[in-house]
């Protein structure tokens, strides 16, 4: 038996990095999976068909989780493409880092925006199909930037807390009618992005976490499918961290 047998799962942000990860994973734990993406519609495209042939339901949509209306738009097109919606994977994010003296307004509202403003957008706008279902599981990509903050990343590490706080409150408003909400706080985590830095920065990181090493996407991915499954069905309001023993 599969871990996600049949379940209809929506991630935002999952044409690369740790968005793709999750599809990848939930798809071999026999997931349907319908994705999002802002630009990149050629890996969209190609993740859209490698699922497709693991034998679930897959489809790719262009959609711009910042956006309130885009939101109620996508949940009523998957909705109807899928029947359900069993789990939501609050993953779209972007960075623009710098420090607060020199950071733009514009930089901190866009970041904001994206990550932040997104989790409610899509939260509302599947709300309504999950209470008529009486069940559902919500999943924010927060991070650990968002429990201890960092140097450089004032814009970061305030959408990431925000996501946090809006997770508990979520999962307090939804709990009587079966709906679960978590986040989970990834730490250094290997992807593409990582990939452009040098060797030596990426190796003095790897040195100061406890396990020595990176995450992977599907270390995230892995966590995702506990708190997707039934196996975590009186786990809600919590902030899982993923990060390799970083803030133990």
């Amino acid at each position: 038996m599969k871990l996600l047998e049949g379940k209809n799962v929506i991630i935002t942000g999952a044409s690369r990095g740790i968005g793709k990860g999750i599809a990848q994973v939930f798809a071999q734990h026999g997931a349907n999976v319908a994705f999002t993406y802002s630009s990149s519609e050629q890996p969209a495209k190609e993740l859209e068909k490698e699922l497709q042939d693991m034998g679930v339901k897959a489809h790719c949509y262009k959609s711009d989780a910042s956006s309130f209306q885009e939101s109620q738009d996508l949940i009523a097109q998957v909705t109807k493409d899928f029947d359900s919606i069993d789990v939501l994977i609050n993953n779209a994010g972007i960075t623009k880092d710098n420090l607060l003296m020199r950071i733009s307004e514009e930089d901190f509202d866009k970041v904001i925006e994206v990550n932040l403003k997104s989790v409610f957008n899509m939260t509302k706008a599947v709300q309504r199909t999950m209470l008529k279902q009486r069940s559902g599981s919500i999943i924010n990509m927060s991070s650990i930037v968002g429990v201890k903050g960092n140097a450089g990343q004032t814009n970061y590490a305030a959408s990431k807390a925000g996501i946090i706080g809006f997770t508990k409150s979520v999962a307090l408003e939804l709990g009587s009618r079966n709906i679960r909400c978590n986040s989970i706080a990834p730490g250094f985590i290997e992807t593409e992005m990582t990939g452009a830095l040098n060797d030596e920065t990426v190796q003095s990181w790897r040195d100061a976490i406890p396990l020595k090493r990176g995450g992977s996407p599907e270390d995230v991915a892995n966590a995702c499918a506990f708190l997707a499954s039934d196996l975590s069905t009186y786990v809600t309001g919590q902030t899982l961290h993923v990060d390799g023993g970083m803030l133990t």
